[in-house]
């Protein structure tokens, strides 16, 4: 290895994003209204972002974006109220506190503390992924306030209503109307029906990069609701099962990020939308894990080396370096049997090799390998 390549100082933001799974029957009108959750597999919501994007242009993303300070404000705990006592709002017991690498440097925040912040992060990131899907999407997931917390069951999204296009824009232009429509609406965000999923922070790039701290939250829906693109930020979207985000991938019909074809072949290993729900339950108390990705650049690729990988080193000096190598992409595969990372052969071409266990429970993706002729 030749060591680091590259130093700067980045900005960091924290934002929040939402994996939205859904069953994918479709009822008849003589239906119940509460039908069995489907066998067969799921979908998941990919959101296009506009090729004017200056972050990610033209991927294929999960809902998701910045918080604000909106998103911690006191005033939500009057909106709670009285069901709902702070300061987790009945999200139960907190999860398992998970090691802290990396230390961010101390830089400028949206929701610093000084900014009359009120809520923990695990409460004002779930308003903040609720209030960025509705923007971006259209999808409204939001409770009747009398109601009492309740994430046993699949959530549903609110029935488009009249005025909400209007709503909509005024909480694009201020995130605190946000608070306003659901008042006007006499409900709450639905956080109970957010679950703990995973962090990820950008990886290094480029000096003076922006980067993001960002929290995914996954949500089981049990009918996909309509999706409205807000054709700012958005301008298209698809509901994919997993095998599907990964043919039109690989065929270059979408584009994804290292991490969210990750979470998608994680997602992969899930037959139903039940066993993707009851294990969200079942892991509620394990809390996540955090990540930052290490570049390795080789003589012909590169290689996205995450933590349990015999190449990964907790050292603070990778918030603002790259790693290299003058060996080819091949000979470092055959060198390693401890595996958890990303190779990316081109844009459109990525394997996962994972041959680690997670130490917290969750699962890993199996080993995904493209096939020679992709590359």
């Amino acid at each position: 290895m030749n060591g680091f390549l590259q130093s700067g100082s980045s900005s960091w933001r924290r934002a929040a994003t939402l994996v939205l799974a859904t069953g994918w029957m479709h009822p008849s009108p003589a239906a119940p209204s509460v039908a069995p959750l489907p066998a067969e597999g799921f979908r998941l919501l990919l959101l296009q972002r506009s090729s004017q994007q200056g972050f990610l242009p033209g991927a294929h993303v999960f809902p998701g974006g910045v918080v604000d300070a909106a998103d911690r404000s006191a005033d939500w705990l009057r909106l709670f109220a009285p069901h709902h006592r702070p300061p987790r709002l009945g999200l139960g017991p907190t999860p398992r506190p998970r090691p802290t690498f990396p230390v961010l440097p101390a830089a400028v925040s949206d929701t610093a503390a000084e900014d009359g912040a009120a809520l923990p992060d695990d409460v004002a990131f779930r308003i903040c992924a609720i209030r960025e899907t509705f923007e971006e999407a259209g999808v409204l997931l939001l409770r009747p306030r009398a109601s009492r917390a309740a994430a046993r069951e699949p959530g549903r999204a609110l029935p488009q209503q009249e005025g909400l296009a209007a709503w909509r824009d005024r909480v694009r232009r201020d995130p605190h109307h946000f608070l306003h429509l659901c008042e006007h609406l006499d409900c709450t965000p639905d956080i109970w029906a957010l679950h703990d999923w995973s962090t990820w922070l950008t990886p290094f790039r480029r000096p003076g990069g922006r980067r993001f701290d960002t929290t995914f939250f996954l949500c089981c829906l049990r009918e996909p609701p309509p999706v409205y693109p807000d054709l700012a930020e958005v301008v298209g979207y698809q509901w994919s099962s997993p095998l599907e985000a990964t043919d039109n991938f690989i065929s270059k019909e979408i584009w994804l990020a290292p991490p969210q074809f990750y979470e998608i072949r994680r997602l992969a290993n899930f037959a139903s939308l039940s066993d993707l729900h009851k294990f969200c339950l079942d892991h509620v108390l394990e809390g996540v894990e955090r990540w930052l990705p290490i570049t390795l650049l080789t003589a012909d690729g590169q290689i996205s080396l995450l933590p349990g990988d015999e190449l990964y080193l907790e050292d603070s000096n990778f918030l603002e370096n790259l790693l290299s190598t003058e060996k080819k992409t091949e000979e470092i595969m055959k060198e390693g049997k401890k595996f958890h990372r990303v190779v990316i052969h081109s844009s459109h071409v990525y394997s996962i090799h994972v041959t680690v266990q997670s130490e917290y429970k969750h699962v890993y993706p199996k080993t995904y390998v493209v096939s020679k002729s992709h590359l």
